[in-house]
């Protein structure tokens, strides 16, 4: 199958994208690489280097023929930027989305999966969170994601789209052999946070939040590895029907507390980690972690890695070995 992958220089996206090629499939990445990576696109793929607002660049692409599928990753996703600039939060995410559904539909392409999250749930009335429960997000990056899986859907209905939207929680973790990983600038996710402590980059990390009705008092969040993920979407895309919308959680269903993830870290690293209490950060939910029942009797996926300390490897062997990440610029 030809899939174009969107946002395939990024973090979760070029993990798929190697994904894809691994079981045989020939990979076209379309990134602008604001913050994505040359150096992380797999060598067996093509890369398209352009903006999806650029129609002229995607129309050729796709003209270029022979596509089957998409996995759409490319979208901003910074909550706390989102609040301070959500219309281009709308502009990135929303319409440039509607700009490739329109250019699939433009060119017979029917089968799409699409990196959405759990933020769509907003605050949780009680967990672990089913695809079922009331979709409230708190945030213009929720809401820009809530919105596109409502296009999605009524794509289906409308064009034969077949689509489905995949709500991952905390994405972590790096390729088991080491070579890709997460490197973003600045830095929005706790488990690099706190491994830049224990590499000397940071002198402490802040628990935002030490008084949740939690078991020890700070938030609890799913964390799935980034390879788990790549081989969910793997599995969607090659099960994906025409006219068929579908929708998955994608987590462990296991909930990690701050404090669990820091002492993991100073197991993993044998450094100490300093770790502040801090005051909360608005609108963090106590707890999110997903029940993962669906996914796993409707594509057959589960996790491989259950296990934080193991995911904290994987990372910290990442960071230790690319301690500049990718080393671009």
């Amino acid at each position: 199958m030809k899939v174009l992958v969107t946002g395939g220089a990024g973090y979760v996206g070029s993990h798929c994208a190697r994904a894809l090629c691994d079981a045989g499939h020939e990979v076209v990445v379309y990134d602008d690489l604001r913050a994505g990576h040359r150096a992380a696109v797999d060598a067996r793929a093509t890369l398209v280097e352009a903006d999806l607002a650029d129609s002229a660049t995607l129309n050729a692409t796709f003209a270029s023929g022979g596509f089957e599928g998409v996995m759409h990753f490319a979208a901003s996703l910074d909550v706390a930027e989102s609040v301070r600039l959500p219309l281009a939060y709308y502009e990135n995410n929303v319409v440039n989305t509607i700009r490739l559904l329109r250019t699939m539909e433009q060119h017979g392409v029917r089968r799409l999966v699409f990196s959405s999250t759990c933020a769509t749930y907003g605050v949780p009335e009680s967990v672990p969170i089913t695809e079922g429960m009331l979709q409230d997000p708190i945030n213009p990056y929720g809401h820009t994601k809530l919105a596109i899986e409502w296009a999605l859907r009524d794509s289906a209905t409308a064009w034969d789209l077949g689509a489905c939207a995949l709500r991952y929680f905390n994405a972590a973790g790096a390729a088991a052999d080491g070579t890709m990983g997460e490197d973003h600038d600045p830095e929005p996710h706790l488990i690099p946070i706190v491994l830049q402590v224990a590499m000397g980059r940071r002198d402490k990390v802040f628990m935002f939040g030490v008084d949740y009705p939690t078991r020890d008092g700070t938030c609890v969040r799913d964390y799935i590895h980034v390879e788990d993920l790549a081989s969910a979407h793997l599995l969607a895309l090659e099960s994906q029907k025409p006219g068929v919308f579908r929708r998955f959680n994608v987590g462990t269903g296991r909930g990690t507390s701050v404090k669990d993830l820091i002492d993991a870290a100073r197991s993993v690293t044998g450094h100490a980690i300093p770790a502040e209490p801090a005051p909360r950060r608005p609108g963090d939910p106590p707890e999110l972690y997903a029940d993962p029942s669906e996914i796993a009797s409707g594509l057959g996926w589960k996790p491989k890695y259950t296990d934080i300390r193991e995911v904290v490897e994987t990372a910290w062997e990442w960071h230790r070995s690319h301690p500049q990440g990718y080393g671009e610029g």
